[in-house]
C-alpha cells in the first residue's frame, strides 16, 4: 500500500483543456456511480484516469481498485452508458492497467479514516 496522501496523484483529463464544460457534465454524471464494496463514487476514488474528447467520440480511461473486482464489468459498462449520455457522443472505454492506490483519491478523503 502506498504512503502517499489522497490527492497526491490526481487524474488529469486531457479534455479539461479542450472541452471543460463537457468535462464538468461528465464528472457530475459519473459521481452517481458508486463502488459497492467501498461506498465511494468512481470520481472520489480517482478511477477515471483520463478522458479524451474528439468531434465524433470520447475515450475514457478507467482503472479498477483491484484487478479482479467482481463489480468491475458492471461499473465499466455503467460508466460507458452514463458518459455517452452526458457527452452525447459514442464512448470507448480504455481499461488502464496501472494499480490503484489511495494517492489517486480526491484530496481530503483520507480524513474519513479509509487507510
Amino acid at each position: 500500500m502506498s504512503d502517499a496522501q489522497p490527492g497526491s496523484n490526481p487524474a488529469i483529463w486531457e479534455s479539461e483543456q479542450t472541452h471543460p464544460e463537457q468535462c464538468n457534465n461528465l464528472r457530475e454524471a459519473l459521481r452517481e456511480i458508486t463502488d459497492p464494496e467501498i461506498g465511494l463514487n468512481i470520481i472520489q476514488l480517482g478511477l477515471i484516469r483520463n478522458v479524451k474528447i474528439d468531434e465524433d467520440q470520447a475515450i475514457v480511461r478507467m482503472i479498477l481498485t483491484t484487478p479482479f473486482c467482481p463489480y468491475g464489468p458492471a461499473m465499466i459498462e455503467e460508466t460507458r452508458q452514463r458518459a455517452e449520455k452526458a457527452l452525447n457522443l459514442p464512448v470507448i472505454m480504455d481499461l488502464g492497467l496501472e494499480p490503484w492506490d489511495f494517492s489517486m483519491m480526491e484530496e481530503g478523503l483520507g480524513e474519513w479514516g479509509l487507510y
